[in-house]
């Protein structure tokens, strides 16, 4: 017998690699020494350009998320919210990102499928000034049912000491400012998709009425990057917290940057909560406080400001033609959520 015979196609793969190989080298920067397919990415860092270097990473999956894209045959888009999830979690602490690397498992190797996969992550890191310089390709027969893959990534971002944001300095009297989503982004999908393809019986393709357009097209929205106006706001210091609305909703990722001493009063209405939410919310009959600890509810990003810093940073995103929303502020308290 041979490997083939046990569903494994080495030459398959092997082909496969050939064709993503060039997407990759497309993202290369100066920094990035080697090719692909070698036991480990070579990265040099230009450590002259900083006085105490501090690097900074994270590691995510795109979730059930992949369901969606399967049944809709859409393999490019899950690229793009694999690397823009990840830059956000470091943008958010100050980082610029240097590299990524991707994980691709499946039952069958399929070279066309992988091939729009990793044009996503290769455009994607295009676009976030990342090399992509690496990654595990792997098939596993029996694993995974035919024509279903899993897909996550891991970041190396870079920033100097003195410039990472850690929240420690937010004080009582802070404005929160949100920053749209575009979207369910990756997060919430279980519950969505039970919503969206068991109660409510949508297919995919079905053309919902009250978010004027198909369930499938709203459930594939891109995860948003906010690397761009993430630099433009802490390029002058006045930004004291980020949080990267995930998992957990606000409920749980803005405490993660809060102080002990330190909550977060939100104001719910103070921004526009997007129809996807209004409807799923609807469908269920889910809990308000469910709903906040599971989406991002039409927040992607919340930054926290000095109030006396506050104009300068309202001029910096109207510039940017940003939109924003003053969604609460700070008060002295337990490092907690508290909705108003």
């Amino acid at each position: 017998m041979t490997y083939a015979d046990a569903g494994v196609d080495i030459t398959s793969g092997d082909r496969a690699k050939q064709r993503i190989k060039y997407l990759a080298q497309k993202t290369f920067t100066r920094n990035v020494l080697g090719e692909i397919g070698g036991f480990g990415g070579l990265f040099k860092l230009d450590t002259a350009r900083y006085k105490q270097p501090v690097l900074v990473s994270s590691a995510d999956g795109v979730g059930t998320k992949l369901k969606v894209a399967f049944e809709l045959g859409i393999h490019h888009t899950v690229g793009a919210d694999l690397v823009n999830h990840c830059v956000n979690d470091i943008a958010v602490q100050g980082a610029s990102p240097l590299f990524f690397l991707d994980y691709l498992a499946t039952g069958k190797l399929d070279g066309a499928v992988t091939e729009k996969i990793v044009s996503g992550l290769a455009d994607a890191c295009r676009a976030n000034g990342c090399a992509l310089i690496g990654g595990e390709t792997a098939q596993m027969p029996g694993f995974y049912a035919n024509g279903e893959y899993d897909l996550a990534g891991f970041i190396v971002g870079i920033v100097e000491k003195d410039k990472l944001i850690t929240g420690a300095g937010i004080q009582a009297g802070d404005v929160l400012i949100g920053l749209p989503s575009t979207g369910l982004h990756t997060n919430g999908y279980s519950l969505a998709r039970k919503l969206f393809f068991e109660v409510a019986g949508y297919k995919a393709d079905q053309y919902v009425n009250a978010l004027k357009e198909k369930a499938g097209a709203a459930l594939m929205k891109v995860h948003r990057s906010y690397l761009n106006v993430i630099k433009k706001l802490t390029a002058n210091e006045h930004v004291t917290g980020m949080a990267h609305i995930t998992g957990g909703g606000i409920t749980e990722n803005l405490p993660r940057v809060l102080p002990k001493n330190i909550s977060a009063v939100v104001e719910l209405g103070s921004w526009p909560v997007l129809p996807i939410f209004e409807h799923l919310q609807e469908l269920g009959r889910v809990p308000q406080e469910e709903m906040l600890r599971t989406f991002n509810m039409g927040i992607g990003l919340i930054c926290v400001v000095p109030a006396d810093k506050f104009k300068r940073v309202k001029s910096t995103l109207e510039r940017a033609n940003e939109k924003f929303y003053v969604i609460g502020r700070t008060v002295k308290g337990e490092r907690k959520v508290i909705y108003q």
